[in-house]
C-alpha cells in the first residue's frame, strides 16, 4: 500500500485510466467481431460496410495508446483481405 500522497493520486489515476483502456479495447473487438459476422454470412457489401466502421475505431486505439500501431494496421489488413477475397 503506497504511503505518499503523490503514490496515491497515482493508484487512483491509473485504476481511471484502466477502466477507459478497457471500455476502448473492448469496443475495439465488437467492432472486428462485427466484420468478422460480416464475413461469415457472406455478403461483401456488408462486410466492407463494416470494416469502413471499424478501421477507424482500430486506429483510435493507437492514437489513444491502447494498441500498438503495426497491430492495428496488421488487424485492418488481415480485415480487408478476407472481405475482398469475397467477391471471388
Amino acid at each position: 500500500m503506497a504511503h505518499h500522497k503523490s503514490a496515491q493520486k497515482r493508484i487512483r489515476q491509473t485504476e481511471r485510466r484502466t477502466l477507459v483502456n478497457r471500455a476502448r479495447v473492448s469496443r475495439i473487438r465488437t467492432f472486428i467481431k462485427r466484420v468478422e459476422k460480416a464475413i461469415e454470412s457472406g455478403d461483401q457489401a456488408v462486410a466492407s460496410k463494416a470494416l469502413r466502421d471499424a478501421q477507424p475505431e482500430i486506429m483510435r486505439g493507437v492514437s489513444k495508446g491502447v494498441l500498438k500501431l503495426g497491430t492495428a494496421s496488421r488487424k485492418i489488413s488481415r480485415l480487408s483481405a478476407r472481405v475482398k477475397s469475397l467477391a471471388a
